[in-house]
């Protein structure tokens, strides 16, 4: 007599199946999904009908592909809608901040300004002037350019948002404020995948950003680390990036 599976056994094929299901918007047939996931075809017509009565998987048709279900596309809507951020990404804050040992914020993008979320102080005697629920030109600061590289990827979409809200402002000498200029650090800024600023906020202080995409295209947040120029000059920015990348990228990472 055949001994049932373990239940953790049968929510894995349930989410292997949800997770195959959500890569092909018209959906995979039962021996195309017994193909991909080396899921007996009988184990999985059970797995499949769980599913599909719960609503997190659906068959339009008789005998034809199955595809991601309406409940289950609620539910991922739902929570985008009501993610708390600050919640979500605030241990990572606290690791960043003890990782560098300088002050860190999450920042979203709100127009042509980033919004600070949270903030994480060091033990400097040196603060930083920006609080939570501060604003910043986004185009001025590494949080803000890491948001808008991935935002705005390239010319035919950058273009629109820089005709929006020309003219940019000069925060300091340093500042990108012309449209050629600032494609080409966000250029730089996506080829890396971290920002620097140098002093182009606030003079005296350097800053390097990463985003935080939460498994969409666009980031939903971005982490920076900042500090005086004396302590943050571009050589350590650069060695932070990296780390500050990663540090993100395993921080929301998905088991495969």
């Amino acid at each position: 007599m055949a001994t049932a599976a373990a239940p953790h056994e049968s929510v894995d094929r349930a989410l292997r199946v949800i997770e195959l299901l959500g890569t092909r918007g018209g959906g995979f047939t039962l021996e195309e999904l017994s193909a991909e996931t080396g899921i007996p075809k009988s184990t999985l017509h059970r797995t499949l009908g769980a599913l599909k009565l719960r609503g997190f998987a659906a068959q339009p048709r008789t005998g034809g592909p199955y595809t991601l279900g309406v409940r289950l596309l609620s539910v991922a809507f739902g929570f985008y809608e009501q993610l708390d951020l600050r919640t979500l990404v605030h241990p990572l804050l606290v690791r960043a901040r003890d990782a560098f040992d300088e002050t860190v914020h999450m920042a979203v993008l709100d127009g042509a300004e980033v919004v600070y979320l949270d903030k994480v102080e060091c033990a400097h005697p040196l603060k930083l002037s920006s609080v939570v629920g501060g604003r910043n030109p986004a185009h001025a600061t590494a949080v803000g350019k890491a948001l808008l590289a991935w935002t705005y990827p390239n010319d035919a979409t950058l273009g629109p948002w820089l005709e929006r809200h020309a003219p940019l402002a000069a925060r300091t000498p340093n500042t990108h404020v012309e449209a050629a200029g600032l494609a080409a650090e966000l250029a730089r800024v996506h080829e890396l995948g971290y920002a620097v600023e140098l002093e182009e906020s606030e003079l005296g202080v350097c800053c390097v950003a990463a985003p935080i995409f939460l498994g969409r295209a666009t980031p939903a947040a971005a982490l920076s680390v900042a500090g005086p120029k004396q302590r943050l000059p571009e050589r350590r920015l650069h060695e932070i990036g990296p780390r500050l990348r990663a540090l993100v990228e395993d921080a929301f990472s998905v088991p495969t």
